[in-house]
């Protein structure tokens, strides 16, 4: 039987090694678990998403979202965040809802955001956004800046990785972190959901009062997906690293807002596949 401890699972495994041993041992999984993202406004309420996530950052993860979503554009728009204290809801499904209080006369629209209602941890909105949908939100096209050398660059998946606890223990998440230019971390979260992960650090920032963030550098675990470049783009972030490659549409959106897209920083390598501008690079004759 699996016990939930705080933000991982303890569960039973029968460890095998061909050849050699077979045991039983006990071993860490990453919480996978529902949580329900509720607007209020003007004395209205509604659900607005379901997403699949791993308990942690729940606030920061709702304004994310929603920030990404233009569901709201500053921090001053939202009164609070709290979990849920509705007395018709069992106790252990609380803080599994979570409930926005908008600094709104009422619920602004959310026609867009029917897509939502249910995302899983590991696909988000599974390629249903259409290129146009920033520039009808009117994203701008991202600045130059800042510079980056290549040196730095190699350091940010080891940086990143070293700030992973949850990871450590179960060996099942992905990450994402906030660098600045000279490659120091500013903030790192973890999640099942790549997605996720980049909301938690978008919530982050927006809570700080820290966007756009357009003197920031984006490092995720995995492959840098349209969802991804999308939630970038949003925040103002002008160089997104994946330890993988990024998707056509992922390099689509790169090209059309001026993003610096690095894919397969590994080791002393990395690929850019996109605005070179950013990287003091060096090229050999």
């Amino acid at each position: 039987m699996a016990v939930r401890v705080g933000n991982k699972v303890q569960a039973q495994v029968t460890r095998v090694e061909v050849g050699g041993t077979v045991r039983t041992r006990r071993d860490y999984l990453a919480a996978e678990e529902p949580m329900e993202i509720r607007l209020r406004a003007g004395g209205q309420q509604r659900t607005v998403a379901v997403t699949m996530r791993t308990p942690g950052q729940d606030f920061e993860l709702a304004a994310g979202f929603l920030f990404a979503e233009g569901v709201v554009t500053a921090r001053e728009q939202i009164q609070q965040i709290r979990y849920c204290v509705d007395p018709d809801v069992e106790p252990e499904q609380r803080y599994n809802i979570v409930t926005v209080w908008l600094d709104m006369p009422e619920l602004p629209e959310l026609a867009t955001l029917e897509r939502h209602f249910f995302t899983t941890s590991a696909c988000g909105v599974c390629g249903k956004a259409t290129l146009e949908v920033l520039e009808m939100r009117g994203c701008p096209v991202l600045p130059p800046g800042p510079q980056v050398t290549p040196e730095d660059l190699c350091c940010l998946p080891q940086r990143m990785r070293q700030e992973q606890p949850l990871f450590d223990r179960t060996g099942g998440l992905h990450a994402a972190g906030l660098f600045d230019p000279q490659g120091r971390l500013l903030a790192v979260r973890e999640d099942v959901g790549r997605h996720n992960a980049v909301d938690k650090l978008i919530g982050w920032a927006l809570m700080q009062k820290r966007l756009p963030l357009h003197d920031a550098i984006l490092m995720v675990s995995g492959r840098a997906s349209y969802e991804i470049l999308q939630k970038s783009i949003v925040a103002g972030l002008p160089m997104v690293c994946a330890v993988s490659a990024p998707s056509n549409l992922a390099l689509a959106l790169a090209q059309q807002f001026r993003v610096t897209l690095v894919g397969f920083l590994r080791g002393r390598r990395f690929n850019i596949y996109h605005d070179v501008g950013r990287i003091g690079l060096e090229r050999n004759a």
